[in-house]
């Protein structure tokens, strides 16, 4: 099993001498000393793929997993350095200056995919082992990433979470962390933890409870159904239903629409962390109650997440069966 680095701090102000270490993720710099914004595409990460749109202002990056499509460590891993990559490039550029992009668009290159969640077989290791230690620091380390999303990386973007295929658990939790989500009407999202006898502690209430009063998120959470993006639509968590096929123009359409009103969008997005506040002490102490509940699963529940397992891996079996031409 692959070993988490040592958490990362938050990005915030303090944070310069993280910043001034991580030397090796920087790029050229112009004489007005800004990062070319084409630098951070040249970043390269094992699991994702990333690319600038200069012209639409706008940074793409897509989850494309060399194995599971879930959060494995190192598919955390490329998130955190991605996302510390792009907080260092608007620092660079400075307040003054031209911001390196306005929207940040998150998405999956999996084919009916966006992710499946958690690491189960990390999960699974680890409970049996009984390590504290293990859970808690995959769960801080996921948690981090997740307030970061959600915080749009303490930059001035508007954050956009693509789903294209099923986002489930802990795929269902980024999607929500970002300012907007866009969905195409095939799109299936949910918790299903309830059936191992879990609940979902990767944001998912505090995401929920902030689009939806307590007593429907909570029976979202414990229904484990899987809803069609368009009853999420009608519930007001998808912002954007979009055709099958279509998100990406439709995300690309969204923008075009709404650039010239990108100041007045993003002001809104920060006055709502403001009077409906995320922080990241509350995904903190909800994850580690996630990670209590999780060493008490039963071995009983255990073989059900190892099933669940062995079903995502058939699935991706499958899919690696099928010719590029017939999923392009």
């Amino acid at each position: 099993m692959t070993s988490l680095p040592r958490n990362v701090e938050v990005l915030e102000p303090r944070d310069s001498a993280l910043v001034s270490k991580a030397s090796e993720l920087l790029g050229p710099r112009s004489r007005a000393g800004n990062l070319f914004p084409t630098e951070v595409t040249r970043q390269t990460y094992e699991n994702l793929e990333v690319r600038l749109d200069a012209d639409a202002a706008t940074f793409w990056c897509y989850m494309n997993p060399t194995g599971r499509p879930s959060f494995t460590p190192p598919m955390l891993r490329d998130i955190t350095r991605m996302q510390h990559s792009v907080k260092r490039m608007f620092d660079a550029a400075g307040g003054d200056s031209e911001p390196p992009f306005r929207y940040f668009v998150f998405a999956s290159r999996t084919p009916g995919i966006y992710s499946l969640g958690g690491d189960l077989g990390f999960f699974i290791e680890h409970i049996r082992q009984g390590d504290r230690a293990a859970m808690t620091r995959y769960a801080h380390y996921a948690i981090e990433a997740v307030y970061r999303n959600s915080a749009q990386f303490h930059v001035p973007v508007v954050t956009i979470g693509l789903v294209q295929g099923d986002a489930l658990g802990g795929g269902f939790e980024c999607a929500m962390s970002l300012n907007l989500m866009v969905a195409e009407k095939s799109a299936k999202m949910g918790l299903p933890e309830i059936l191992f006898n879990l609940f979902p502690g990767m944001g998912a209430y505090s995401f929920l409870t902030r689009r939806l009063d307590v007593q429907r998120a909570e029976k979202l959470i414990t229904s484990g159904c899987i809803y069609s993006a368009a009853e999420l639509h009608e519930m007001g968590i998808v912002d954007v239903l979009a055709e099958d096929g279509c998100g990406e123009s439709a995300v690309r359409e969204y923008i075009a629409t709404n650039r010239c009103k990108w100041n007045a969008h993003y002001a809104m997005f920060q006055a709502r962390q403001r009077v409906r506040p995320i922080t990241l002490e509350e995904l903190r102490d909800v994850v580690d109650i996630w990670v209590d509940a999780a060493l008490h699963l039963p071995e009983s529940d255990l073989r059900k997440m190892e099933r669940l397992v062995a079903s995502q891996d058939r699935r991706m079996a499958a899919l690696r069966r099928v010719p590029e031409s017939a999923v392009a």
